[in-house]
């Protein structure tokens, strides 16, 4: 059985600009990072056995994984467009926007749209390419939206609607 994995499809290209921001210094920290794992790989070398090494072990294995982020971070980042305006028609569902939405039971529920890089379940960030995302596109407040998760089908309403200073993030 081989390692391949069929390539992941890439999400769109958009990003905010704090969002960006944080790739720059994810890089910046994976860099730093990396020197200190490759000191102490050389360190972990010097002392012999390389198979038995636990620590040459854990190491080689870390430095793998840095260099995978790297090397996607290398890939990714010149292809994202950073979007730093509120778009013309601030009263509609567009990148970037803050909607709360209301579903049947009157349970309020906040979400912001933001690019596949920085999408966040925890803060209620979720991605552009996402089915809720993708339902709430050009909507505006009060609009009516029915998504479908498996067979079932589900109805929100935009309780309210905000971009927040794209500067700022």
């Amino acid at each position: 059985m081989g390692r391949w994995r069929p390539p992941v499809k890439q999400g769109s290209p958009y990003i905010t600009a704090a969002g960006y921001e944080a790739l720059e210094a994810e890089t910046t920290s994976i860099w730093k990072r990396r020197r200190e794992v490759v000191k102490h790989l050389a360190a972990a070398a010097a002392e012999g056995d390389r198979s038995e090494n636990a620590e040459y072990i854990y190491r080689k294995k870390e430095l793998g994984q840095l260099d995978r982020r790297i090397r996607y971070l290398q890939r990714r980042m010149p292809e994202l467009n950073v979007v730093a305006t509120i778009p013309s028609d601030p009263s509609r569902v567009f990148f970037g926007a803050c909607v709360q939405l209301e579903d049947e039971e009157a349970t309020v529920s906040d979400y912001r749209i933001v690019g596949s890089d920085e999408i966040d379940g925890a803060r209620g960030w979720i991605s552009v390419d996402s089915p809720m995302a993708k339902a709430l596109m050009k909507r505006a407040v009060d609009d009516e939206v029915t998504l479908r998760v498996g067979s079932d089908e589900r109805n929100y309403v935009i309780v309210a609607l905000s971009y927040p200073d794209p500067a700022t993030g």
